[in-house]
């Protein structure tokens, strides 16, 4: 499974170090001052012994015991402040990224296909030296060879030239998981016949988290926005889970294996680190 989790979090063991006061209940903000730098998370009051750090979407979030002062729950983030300040700025990175990419969505937006920059365009009627893609009811033309695309390459919508931004991404993602769906097929079908190994079936995901999942019944999910990512990216996440057809873990066999199955996977491995399926490469 190769997973990009959204959430991270530990605990710090209170058990024998602190001393119990009397209990709080509910959640506010708060902030600590270290190294001249402010953290500001939300302290949320709950039934546990333990202080426990997550990193979300919304930012730092503290989950502390009732009885837990609030000088020792300030001591417990500066003792993280490395580990929080590292995911706080990963986090920042992440939605700008995202409302980068939300933007983008406009005839003369960009948008990545296959390791490559593509131009969206509207247009009534499709332009000279163009492919329409199929199963689109005329609706969606690419400049070029979708197998085999160059930068700069147009993808022509048909759509007026204000769209409602929504109803341009929609176009956009259905050609895209079009191209998911023909594109891992043919790269599970390269892999079988040099490996023999098949899953029972698979199909595309839009997982939040998972890029990909095999599980026992020996079905793949692949996340359709991987068509984004060069080929090689691509193809270690399909070795990936074809390698937990044999190996059901991610032990040192796991790894003999999929390095058998695909023996380039490190430079794949390296592109995904960090990254969830939300985020999509630079164009």
């Amino acid at each position: 499974m190769v997973q990009m989790n959204q959430q991270l979090s530990f605990d710090l063991d209170l058990t024998h170090t602190l001393e119990k006061r009397k209990p709080e209940i509910g959640s506010h903000d708060r902030s600590v001052v270290h190294q001249g730098v402010t953290v500001t998370y939300r302290l949320q009051r709950s039934r546990r012994r333990s202080i426990g750090l997550t990193v979300a979407e919304e930012g730092l979030r503290v989950s502390a015991p009732s009885w837990v002062g609030l000088r020792q729950i300030d001591q417990a983030v500066i003792e993280k402040f490395d580990w929080v300040q590292k995911k706080l700025q990963a986090l920042q990175v992440r939605q700008h990224n995202l409302a980068h990419a939300a933007s983008q969505w406009r005839s003369g937006g960009q948008l990545a296909y296959l390791g490559c920059r593509v131009i969206l365009r509207c247009a009534v009627a499709p332009p000279q030296n163009t492919r329409q893609t199929p199963n689109t009811q005329s609706t969606i033309w690419f400049e070029g060879d979708p197998d085999q695309p160059a930068c700069d390459q147009t993808l022509w919508l048909a759509l007026p030239e204000d769209v409602d931004s929504a109803r341009l991404r929609d176009l956009a993602q259905t050609w895209l998981q079009q191209r998911a769906t023909t594109w891992f097929g043919q790269r599970l079908a390269h892999f079988e016949a040099i490996t023999g190994l098949a899953p029972s079936s698979w199909k595309l995901s839009s997982a939040n988290t998972r890029w990909g999942v095999c599980n026992s019944d020996k079905r793949i999910l692949l996340n359709w926005r991987l068509i984004h990512f060069a080929p090689n990216v691509i193809d270690y996440v399909i070795a990936h889970e074809l390698a937990h057809l044999e190996e059901m873990n991610h032990s040192q066999a796991f790894w003999d294996t999929l390095k058998r199955i695909y023996p380039d996977y490190l430079e794949g491995h390296k592109a995904l680190k960090g990254l969830s399926p939300g985020d999509t490469p630079r164009v």
